[in-house]
């Protein structure tokens, strides 16, 4: 059940607004309940150490945001 706590919606928006949502849970019946989800990009750790590391050292904490300095 989809309860609208503030605002007025028009009857478009609010169709608009439950078609979003009735898509998104087919797409999320659809997938197979055992199958992995896709690993995000952000969370992926590859990303986080695909870059060599600063090495420890006086200016080290100017290069940690910077690994071409």
């Amino acid at each position: 059940m989809i309860k609208v706590v503030r605002g007025n919606p028009t009857p478009e928006e609010l169709a608009a607004a439950l078609a979003v949502v009735r898509a998104r849970a087919a797409a999320a019946a659809a997938e197979p309940s055992g199958a992995p989800a896709p690993r995000d990009s952000w969370s992926d750790p590859a990303r986080i150490a695909a870059h060599r590391l600063p090495q420890p050292g006086p200016s080290t904490w100017a290069r940690t945001y910077w690994p071409g300095a």
